[in-house]
């Protein structure tokens, strides 16, 4: 058997350039290796964005006109109508060790142009561009994303034993699972001209790592949120599971402890309630909840699970969600589904948070784990000790969904995760048998933080901002400060829900490759009606203007029959805008153009 430095060693590929001089020449982008190895040097066509590797560096009359700096790999490429545009990594910030492995978080990225065949474009074909490349501003800013450059992010720590003598010197994208692989799409021009010296696998997630010191015996922590790229989008316009079983906001979380050469590993998953089901935005604080293709949700449902049990063994669905109000539709329809697909090794677990917890008691979660707690023990988790022997394995995973898979899910998988690490400790030696985390005030206020920073980050990707009720995950207790906070984060998703998201919901389709830009294609982007401009500011000024007239003139209405006219027709005025806006509210909302719903 491999020992744990061995199984690090063996899933390392071969290298990818780790720094690299970025040339600006007049006619080609010149990708230049700092990093000793023997890298070829790349160089990138601005014309047409063609791939090459050269020599040598060209040699330019005019070393002024020349421009050089500093990146730290390549993401990829990108095709538009005009050319292709190549996104490289300009800054990097230390997250962490993964196996000995520095873990990078991105802090800046950059797209190059290479798109001189604009002039041939059609005046249609201009404005789709400066569209396209709009997006790929959005894209720039993209937050969560994660790289090692010899260590393979995508697959949890079970696996990636189980794959170990697959995997073996092969190339680093070639380790990597799809399904994690964020800028998958991105690479495949490098990919297809062979470069795998930059090719550099991405992750869109968390990655969080602490150490401590108990009882004299170090540890360290590491949690690991993958975000699934297959149904990737923001909270309103990315809900439920497409035809094929693939859900919204599918995460996968794994929690790794080590200590005195022992691995242990504990993964659970969240996701979108996977049947085919709508809640968009219409200016109103929450939409209605539509759901589609009901004669065919028995069968999304199955594929969904059938991909779980094939990947992680039994399944444990812990269902939050409200089973009455506005969710209790989707509540009845999806515990029907459960109804008909539950068996030996898929379990459904409806737990309405709200009704049991309230805003406040989320200790009374512990009647929860009460149901639960023995089908976590038969699920177990995985064990490697010192020598790389396999102790023990997970046979079976957590499947947590709330409304949107953001704040009751964390909550609950900060529990989880919490109850398995205190089992781990005490199989090892840490804890006695019946020690807990909480009695490690500094380990308990490390552990809370590590799960709080990991929800707020999973939030932001889906729904712009932080979690809600991080403020018990990070100290186990409702704070006034922490329900302030969520107001505010609340209010937040309201406005970058129905204002911005429709932008960065077609920037997350077209770098997730969901759309293909193509010369050939009709315009998404058509010029219609509300969409010509956006009228809402206009409305809002309308109605504005309209109350303020109204009552100034009502105020004067004693005095001349006109002031009371006046009022008549302001306040006419601003009902009709009232009314336009409410029966038009999709129209006013930002929309998302490339792709469909489902």
């Amino acid at each position: 058997m491999a020992s744990e430095r061995e199984m690090g060693e063996l899933s390392r590929a071969p290298s990818i350039c780790e720094r690299m001089r970025l040339w600006e020449f007049p006619n080609q982008y010149v990708f230049e290796p700092l990093d000793g190895a023997p890298h070829q040097t790349l160089a990138i066509d601005r014309t047409d964005g063609e791939l090459s590797s050269i020599g040598e560096l060209p040699i330019s009359n005019n070393e002024q006109s020349m421009v050089n700096t500093i990146i730290f790999g390549l993401v990829g490429v990108i095709r538009l109508l005009a050319g292709s545009y190549v996104l490289v990594i300009t800054s990097k910030d230390y997250a962490g060790t993964y196996y000995g492995s520095p873990v990078f978080r991105i802090s800046s990225m950059k797209f190059l142009s290479c798109n001189s065949s604009v002039k041939e474009l059609n005046a249609q074909q201009k404005r789709d561009e400066a569209h396209f490349t709009s997006l790929l501003k959005t894209v720039e800013r993209t937050p969560g994303l994660y790289f090692s450059y010899d260590m393979d992010l995508t697959l949890s720590t079970q696996r990636s034993y189980d794959l170990l003598k697959v995997r073996k010197l092969r190339p680093l994208w070639k380790q990597a699972d799809p399904t994690y692989f964020w800028n998958k799409h991105l690479l495949e021009e490098l990919i297809e001209n062979k470069l795998d010296a930059y090719i550099l696998p991405v992750v869109q997630g968390s990655f969080q790592s602490i150490g401590e010191s108990i009882k004299g015996k170090p540890i360290t922590l590491t949690l690991i949120s993958r975000r699934c790229t297959r149904r990737i989008g923001t909270r309103m316009w990315r809900r439920g599971a497409d035809r094929e079983g693939y859900a919204a906001n599918f995460v996968e979380t794994e929690q790794i402890l080590e200590e005195s050469g022992f691995v242990a590993s504990y993964v659970q998953v969240r996701g979108s309630i996977p049947l085919a089901w709508e809640q968009i935005v219409d200016l109103t604080y929450k939409p209605k909840i539509k759901i589609h293709h009901v004669d065919e949700l028995t069968k999304i449902v199955e594929r969904h699970f059938r991909d779980l049990s094939q990947r992680y063994g039994s399944i444990l669905v812990l269902d939050l969600i409200n089973q009455h109000g506005s969710e209790g539709e989707l509540s009845v329809a999806y515990g029907n589904a459960m109804q008909s697909l539950s068996n030996d090794h898929i379990r459904y677990v409806p737990f309405d948070f709200h009704r049991i917890c309230g805003n406040i008691h989320f200790e009374r979660l512990s009647f929860l784990y009460d149901q639960i707690a023995e089908d976590l023990r038969l699920q177990g988790f995985f064990l490697m000790n010192s020598l790389g022997e396999r102790v023990a394995e997970q046979r079976g995973v957590v499947r947590t969904n709330c409304i949107d898979c953001l704040d009751r899910t964390n909550v609950t998988q900060s529990l989880l995760g919490r109850k398995c690490l205190e089992t781990q400790l005490q199989q090892l030696g840490v804890f006695e048998s019946s020690e807990t985390i909480a009695q490690n005030s500094s380990f308990d206020e490390k552990f809370k933080n590590l799960w709080a920073n990991n929800g707020d980050e999973i939030s932001i990707q889906y729904s712009g901002t932080p979690a809600l009720k991080s403020d018990f995950v990070r100290y186990g207790t409702r704070t006034t400060l922490g329900l302030v906070r969520d107001g505010f984060n609340a209010l937040s998703r309201y406005f970058l829900n129905n204002f911005y998201d429709g932008i960065r919901q077609d920037a997350m389709d077209l770098v997730a490759g969901h759309y293909s830009v193509s010369r050939n294609k009709p315009s998404p982007f058509p010029v219609n009606g509300f969409e010509t401009l956006s009228y809402l500011p206009v409305a809002s000024a309308t109605i504005v203007a309209g109350l303020t007239l109204t009552k100034f003139t009502l105020s004067q209405a004693g005095q001349d029959l006109y002031h009371f006219f006046y009022s008549v027709i302001g306040a006419g005025i601003t009902a009709g805008v009232v009314a336009l806006v409410k029966r038009n509210g999709r129209q006013f909302c930002n929309r998302p153009c490339l792709c469909g719903l489902f």
